[in-house]
């Protein structure tokens, strides 16, 4: 019998070949800083200055300016991140890229109030995102390179800090009298700096030689299905479709349901979300660790997302609602952040590994391109309850591809 059979969502491929040792939690402790500063990067910018600068431009055309610049943007971090991950695979280093990045998309950022026509605001931006990602490409290979399969919970539930330092950045550098620049992105800039100048300057990690480079015997041993690489993309951009939706419209949802609800309300919910996922995430992932199930509460975190959505779809009041909403943000950023480093188990070579995250990366941002067509195609003529279905149907799609996960297909 199987151990999938014996034991349920018990292991993926891969599982078996962790590394001998433990990564320090040093070196996971720094990294998760670092990841966090590449969250402060974009969240707050994109979120709250950039609209800031597209009204100071544009005025009434804000909005057009946005949408143009949001896709330009989206394309050029897609393209960035596979081909910098890539190119950190072709030359066996990570942390050159790393530091060109963080200094390009940091020299940009302080730049983007010099920005005097809306042309020029979006050529920055598109040149801002491809120094981002040739950043936060090889820093998420380097992941891979360095904690091993026994660790990847613990990884996983430290991720979770990332999203919510980004928001909270975001309420901190809209605060009045916090700055002392005249500009708020240099105040990014500089939170940013801060978080990711210690891994690079201070985070030697245990080395893990058997993570890294080609190892043939493993190529043809066919350890890693592709239908399981396959499957761990489609259920991820499932969800990532249903987070960006309520992300986008949360406000004018509950707002439809109580005109009276404010945006800092709102604003509270989601903090509130994010700061309990830190913690559940930690407590799952390390449990995943302990118990050698790291699929488990993927299947779990989909599957709830998917029952938070219909709470929501069918809430009749205001209270029923934010508690479909919270069932939902929990799960489904639990799930994301879990999902983030237990893709590196499925990913098939080790040699490839900064590609194929750049790959599986464009479940970040195709949501945006798909997100906004679905919600004004249901939204206006059926409501906000016809869209949560919808993202149920979505957010059960990746629960059942996540269940039905094979153990082993005999051909890459």
């Amino acid at each position: 019998m199987s151990d999938i059979a014996q034991h349920g969502l018990a292991v993926v491929p891969r599982i078996k070949s962790a590394a001998s040792g433990q990564q320090s939690p040093r070196f996971m402790y720094l990294y998760t800083l670092a990841v966090s500063g590449g969250a402060v990067a974009y969240i707050p910018f994109l979120t709250i200055l950039l609209p800031v600068r597209a009204t100071a431009l544009a005025g009434d055309d804000a909005l057009n300016l946005l949408a143009i610049a949001a896709f330009a943007g989206a394309v050029a971090a897609s393209i960035a991140n596979i081909l910098f991950g890539w190119a950190s695979d072709i030359t066996g280093t990570r942390r050159p890229y790393m530091c060109a990045g963080l200094m390009l998309s940091t020299g940009l950022l302080l730049a983007m109030p010099l920005a005097t026509s809306a042309a020029m605001l979006i050529a920055m931006i598109v040149l801002w995102q491809v120094g981002l990602n040739m950043m936060l490409a090889p820093m998420a290979a380097l992941a891979g390179d360095s904690i091993p399969d026994s660790q990847k919970g613990m990884l996983g539930g430290l991720l979770a800090l990332a999203p919510a330092l980004g928001a909270l950045s975001g309420a901190l550098v809209t605060l009045d009298g916090v700055t002392p620049f005249k500009d708020r992105e240099t105040l990014v800039a500089l939170i940013v700096v801060l978080l990711v100048l210690p891994l690079l300057l201070a985070g030697k990690p245990v080395p893990m030689p058997q993570l890294v480079g080609r190892n043939i015997a493993e190529e043809e041993s066919n350890l890693v299905p592709r239908s399981a690489t396959l499957r761990m993309w489609i259920a991820r951009l499932l969800v990532q479709i249903a987070e960006a939706s309520l992300f986008a419209f949360l406000l004018l949802w509950f707002r439809s349901l109580d005109t009276d609800f404010r945006a800092n309300d709102a604003a509270s919910i989601f903090a509130l979300v994010l700061g309990l996922a830190v913690f559940l995430a930690l407590t799952i992932g390390r449990w995943s660790d302990r118990a050698n199930r790291p699929i488990l509460p993927l299947v779990y975190g989909s599957g709830f997302a998917a029952g938070g959505l219909l709470i929501m779809a069918l809430a009749p009041s205001l209270p029923i609602a934010i508690a479909g909403y919270v069932t939902f943000g929990l799960a489904s950023s639990i799930f994301l952040a879990l999902h983030s480093s237990q893709t590196l188990r499925v990913l098939p070579r080790n040699h490839t590994r900064g590609r194929d995250l750049g790959i599986f990366n464009l479940t970040n941002t195709f949501p945006s391109l798909i997100m906004p067509w679905l919600t004004l195609g249901l939204v206006p003529d059926y409501g906000f309850s016809a869209l949560f279905v919808l993202l149920a149907g979505l957010a059960t799609g990746g629960c059942l591809l996540l269940l039905t996960l094979p153990r082993r297909v005999t051909e890459i």
